[in-house]
Order: C-alpha cells, then structure tokens, then sequence
C-alpha cells in the first residue's frame, strides 16, 4: 500500500511540474515560430494545461482501465468549475471581458450535451470516439478563425503580458517542451499505477478513483495558471483556461482514450450522476459568466463559495456512496 501512495505523490508532483514546464516551453516556441498572442492562449495555455488529463487518460485506458480513463475527464471538468474557480473567485472576483471567452462557454455547455447523448447507451464506441476527436479538430480550426478574427481582444493583451515575463530563448523553449512531454508521460505512468494500486487496495472502482484523487491532481496546473492570473488582474486568462481546459478533456482527453480502448459498459451512475453534475455546474458557469440583461459576466466571492461548496458536497456524497456500498 505504502508504495502505491508514494508512486502517486511522486506522480502528482512531477505531473504538475512537468506540465508547467510543457506549456511553457511550448507557448515560448510558438512564440518564437510567430504565432499571434491571442492563438498561443486560445490553444496552447487553454489546451495545454490538459496535457496531465490526456497523457493519464490514454495510458489508463490502453492498460485497461478504462474508468479512471472516464472518471479522470469528467472529475477534471467538475474540478475546474467547482474548486478551480471557486477558489480562483475568492482569490480574486473574475471579471468576464473577452467576448471569445463568452463564445466558448455556450459551445463548452453544447459540448457537456454531446457527450451526455453518447452516454445514454451506457457505452462509448469507436465511432463516437472519433466523432469526438473529430470535433476536437474542428473546434481547433475555429479557435485559430476566431483569434486571427479577434484582434484587438482583452485575452490577447493579457498573453502578451505573460509571455514577456515568461520570455526565453528558442533553444530553451524547445528543450522544456521536449523535457516536458517525456517527463510528463513518465510521471503519468507512475501515477497511473499508483492509483489502480490503491483503488484494489481499497476495494474501489477505478472510476472513482478517476473522479476524486486523480481527477484533482492531474487539475494541478489548471489551478495554479487560474489563480495567478487572477492575482494578476489577467481575468480572461484565468477564466479562459478552465473553459479551454474543459472542452480539451471532454472532446480530445475522452475521445482519444475511447478510440485507444472502446467502452462498452460504462456505469450507470457516470450519466445519472456524475455527467449532471457536470452538466449543472457548466450551466451555474454560463450564467455567472456569460452576462445577461446588463449585468458583465463575472463571478464574485460568493459564487465562489458555492462552488466550492458544491466540490464539497459531491465528493461527500461520492463518499458516503462508498460507505454505504
């Protein structure tokens, strides 16, 4: 037991290490390659603080666990809304000003929907993975439209802010990105491993395993990236990156675990339980943020702390669940 523990503090700690290491150097690259400012926070900070979910996911999957696969995708979504920006609000009330962050988040909330469509069988299939993949990319080539679209927008002055403080040489960037991704493939291994071990240690589904302990750690860098942001006064960053990272997870971090490794009997409870949370909680995020009748997309310190209270209370429930079982 004592080693399985140890391999999942060891893998957090070198994931969430790793990862910021990645999205640096891959941010300080594209940079360098001259890709605008607005693109690099669209694609590379708002997706690539997933990489610890993808990287996780797909191992879990290929070795046959398939429900930490799912559970680590949609307990990271439930994370980033819940704890991220309740935590992120309290910190500092967000402001909601770039008007591409207020298109991602309907199109986050259409996504949530997919995604429940495809669960109502209580199975993912190869296809469905693909559509799912497939809709990532299209979702790419929208996010490059808009941001060459949008110039001129809050989020791209706040990139450029963060890429000069964050400045390094080609060589350098490129060295972090390479490091970046081997140690993080790496680090996801050991967690992967770890975690399974103590799921059969304590008699537990690897699915919850997915939703509360993995689900958290691999959302590590998200809830860094967000809470210095807003420290920052980088709103839209902060923001940006939980929605970027939420349509990553949904579309690329499930779809490419299902075409690794179809599953054709996911729990029910994935759908009835844990996918409405998820569903509820992107909705409370398009209400606050989105805006309506006058008000300015915002979430301030009492959302923040009801949603934080959400977090609590689901993973009690997750919890008593298991006692009760």
């Amino acid at each position: 037991m004592i080693f399985y523990l140890l391999a999942v503090v060891l893998g957090f700690a070198l994931l969430v290490w790793s990862a910021d290491r990645f999205v640096d150097g891959a941010a300080s690259t594209a940079k360098h390659l001259g890709m605008p400012s607005l693109l690099i926070g669209i694609l590379i900070v708002g997706f690539g603080t997933s990489a610890p979910e993808m990287v996780v996911s797909a191992i879990a999957a290929y070795e046959g666990n398939a429900g930490l696969a799912l559970g680590n995708a949609i307990g990271s979504n439930i994370v980033n809304i819940a704890l991220i920006l309740g935590v992120t609000a309290i910190v500092s009330p967000i402001m909601v000003n770039s008007k591409i962050v207020k298109k991602e988040i309907p199109l986050l909330l259409l996504i949530v929907l997919l995604t429940g469509y495809f669960l109502l069988d209580n199975s993912l299939t190869l296809f469905e993975g693909v559509i799912l993949l497939v809709s990532f990319f299209a979702l790419v080539l929208w996010s490059v439209y808009t941001a060459l679209k949008s110039r001129g927008d809050s989020l791209e002055s706040e990139m450029d802010i963060e890429l000069k403080e964050h400045s390094m040489s080609l060589k350098l960037g490129v060295v972090w990105l390479v490091f970046g991704l081997i140690l993080l493939i790496v680090s996801s291994r050991i967690l992967v491993w770890g975690a399974v071990g103590v799921a059969v240690e304590f008699g537990v589904s690897d699915l919850i395993i997915g939703l509360t302990i993995v689900a958290l750690g691999t959302s590590l860098p998200e809830l860094a990236a967000s809470v210095i942001a807003a420290r920052k006064g980088e709103h839209d960053i902060a923001i940006g990156n939980v929605v970027g990272s939420n349509m990553f997870n949904l579309l690329a971090v499930i779809g490419i675990a299902v075409v690794i490794a179809p599953m054709n009997s996911v729990p029910l409870e994935v759908l009835q339980r844990d996918w409405i949370i998820m569903l509820l909680l992107t909705i409370a995020l398009f209400v606050m943020a989105y805006g309506f009748k006058g008000r300015d997309g915002r979430i301030n310190k009492v959302e923040g702390t009801i949603l934080i209270l959400c977090y609590i209370a689901y993973n009690t429930y997750l919890g008593m669940s298991l006692v009760n079982s």
